[in-house]
């Protein structure tokens, strides 16, 4: 179990660095929110996420799938408070930084849904 988390951060973080390296090189336009931030709290997320996966199916196997959705719910509704300020009060946001969220909220999501198929096929 801590070796497949431990796996799982390393494999989060990998992504973190070169994501977040690349899409900040080509932006050319200055965000009204920090592009680190987002990048950051999507990683943190899907490594709790992961983490309380790991433990869930050890304990409750039958009710994983529940515990799965119940996250993604939480894991978006703090994104929300979190950024509501900086995002979600700016009515103006241009394309550049609405792709500037949807990006990392999908490259993480892709890598943890993944992994936590492969965690629940593997039970």
């Amino acid at each position: 179990m801590i070796k497949r988390i431990l796996v799982f951060a390393l494999c989060i973080g990998l992504l973190f660095a070169i994501s977040f390296s690349l899409h900040n090189y080509f932006i050319t336009d200055s965000l009204s929110f920090q592009l680190w931030q987002v990048y950051l709290y999507h990683a943190l997320a899907a490594l709790i996420v992961y983490s309380s996966m790991e433990g869930v199916s050890s304990v409750l196997p039958t009710q994983a799938g529940y515990t799965y959705l119940v996250l993604m719910f939480l894991k978006l509704g703090i994104f929300v408070l979190v950024f509501k300020h900086s995002v979600f009060d700016n009515d103006h946001l241009t394309q550049t930084e609405r792709f500037a969220l949807v990006v990392p909220l999908f490259l993480f999501l892709t890598a943890e849904a993944v992994a936590v198929a492969k965690l629940l096929n593997s039970k």
